[in-house]
């Protein structure tokens, strides 16, 4: 199905080099206040453990990216875990990221929405530089969004959802198929379609893409429901995270494909 005024929904942006040498020189960068320790992914018994080799030691690791993260998580390749401690805790240690070809990328689905709050706070972010923090993790119906934004008298319900799958320069969501996901997109564009504002902004955890589009060969399901929830009137953005050591920095927007692989022809 074609967008209402026949052209793909998408979004791209122009190159002039003036604009990117401006965008360059202008880094945004969130410290990271944990130090990262270094090991090497053995296995992932479930959903939510890895096993790293640590010092020559064998240890249990929470993993707080629950997606398939198939092409990341190879054996023998590095991760950054972070220590970890409580009472009730059943690992000492989480899983926080893992290098691909000497690439870099969170695997901490929790950590996108920590930086967006960052970017909202220090008015980075164009297109919200207008808006204040209302509320985290707000009940709308059976939904809970993100976060709740206000813009004088308008007020803006966002979901941030993790990137980490990139191909060919394409990042993709979900890497796993997720009834949740579509659930959130599809509450969101029939809020959209009853007047209210609201947005989902995509944080592709890692510096090698160029663009975003749904993966609809893993979930056509949730890839539909975001088409749909588009022409309703939900509003798309798409940023780049790039994590160091000590920080992750703001990389900028980049452009996105939402119409259905049979609609690109």
């Amino acid at each position: 199905m074609w967008h209402r005024n026949k052209k793909m929904i998408r979004e791209t942006f122009h190159t002039d080099s003036k604009i990117n040498a401006f965008l360059f020189k202008k880094k945004t960068e969130m410290k990271i206040d944990f130090n990262f320790i270094e090991a090497t992914f053995i296995d992932r018994p479930n959903r939510f453990l890895t096993r790293a080799r640590l010092k020559g030691k064998i240890v249990e690791s929470h993993l707080p990216d629950p997606g398939r993260l198939r092409e990341l998580l190879i054996p023998g390749s590095k991760l950054l875990l972070k220590a970890e401690s409580g009472d009730h805790r059943k690992t000492k240690y989480s899983t926080q990221a893992v290098y691909s070809d000497n690439v870099l990328i969170s695997i901490n689905t929790w950590l996108p929405n920590r930086f967006v709050e960052y970017l909202i706070h220090t008015k980075k972010l164009a297109y919200l530089k207008n808006h204040t923090l209302v509320r985290r993790e707000v009940t709308v119906d059976n939904s809970r969004f993100d976060f709740h934004l206000r813009n004088k008298g308008d007020n803006l319900f966002l979901e941030v959802k993790s990137v980490t799958l990139v191909e060919e320069g394409i990042a993709k969501f979900p890497d796993a198929v997720t009834e949740r996901g579509r659930r959130h997109v599809t509450h969101l564009g029939e809020m959209a379609e009853k007047g209210l504002k609201t947005m989902v902004l995509f944080v592709v955890q890692r510096p090698d893409a160029d663009s975003f589009q749904p993966q609809w060969e893993r979930d056509p399901k949730f890839g539909f429901a975001l088409f749909e929830a588009v022409k309703k009137g939900l509003e798309v953005k798409v940023i780049k995270m790039g994590i160091e050591q000590y920080e992750c920095k703001y990389l900028g927007e980049i452009p996105f494909y939402i119409n259905p692989p049979e609609e690109q022809k």
